[in-house]
């Protein structure tokens, strides 16, 4: 399977990642903090599926221009999936004629501008070969994290989530190899604010780490830029061999 950390900052080296955005074999996206800026109109229509974590911005920001770059009359509408709660905020806060045009009303028979599918937990969305199981995680608004597979490998994109379980318990069920895309948004000063906000320090990754079935990778993503060298060098100090800090614009063969 590949994965590609969308980049999202420009001009600088290495670059911090402001929003998230992943592409999975090309053709789905997990998130859409990044997916309208990168790439042209034709590499963007190729997504036909994107599956998204919660309604935060830095998760959701460029989704409306992604979907005008992406929009194809001779194709399906692409489908954009989330937690019920997620789909409505959208409908409500973003796709409402006011933020952006609303491409539900806007919609026609002949001409549907998206497609917004409820997921239910743990229920598996077949897309493209792949396997896509949402599971709930413990962030402030409802979230999900996914659970991907394509019958030879699996990605765990945990999303935003403090110190969670039951991603993990699906995941052991999974087929092997396994890797994991895991947040590790504060260093461990900023401790108080990261358990109010339900995200993860360094100190709390490597519990979360022994809670996981074997992984061949764990990806830590969703570092916030501000504080980004202080928390990687925490995280190297955790002495997890097979913990790397994620690289964007860059390719992951998992």
């Amino acid at each position: 399977m590949k994965v590609r950390i969308l980049g999202s900052a420009v001009g600088v080296t290495p670059a911090p990642q402001y929003v998230s955005s992943y592409v999975v074999n090309d053709c789905i996206a997990i998130d859409a903090g990044a997916l309208g800026l990168n790439g042209d109109p034709g590499q963007q229509a190729r997504i036909r599926h994107v599956f998204l974590t919660h309604a935060h911005l830095d998760h959701i920001a460029t989704l409306p221009v992604f979907l005008e770059n992406s929009f194809d009359p001779d194709q399906e509408a692409v489908a954009i999936y989330g937690h019920p709660a997620l789909l409505a905020d959208l409908r409500k806060h973003v796709f409402n004629d006011v933020i952006w045009p609303d491409f539900v009303r806007l919609s026609t028979p002949k001409h549907t501008l998206l497609r917004l599918c409820p997921l239910e937990a743990e229920s598996p969305v077949p897309v493209n070969g792949l396997s896509v199981i949402p599971v709930l995680v413990d962030h402030i608004v409802p979230a999900y994290g996914y659970i991907v597979t394509d019958s030879i490998s699996t990605v765990v994109f945990g999303g935003d989530s403090g110190p969670t379980e039951r991603i993990w318990q699906l995941a052991a069920a999974a087929c092997a190899p396994r890797s994991v895309f895991l947040e590790a948004s504060f260093p461990d000063a900023m401790h108080r604010l990261a358990h109010d906000a339900r995200h993860l320090t360094p100190r709390l990754v490597a519990p979360e780490i022994a809670k996981m079935p074997e992984m061949r990778a764990v990806i830590a993503v969703h570092i916030k830029a501000r504080f980004r060298e202080e928390t990687i060098r925490q995280l190297l100090e955790l002495g997890i061999p097979n913990l790397t800090v994620g690289a964007l614009d860059s390719d992951y063969d998992l």
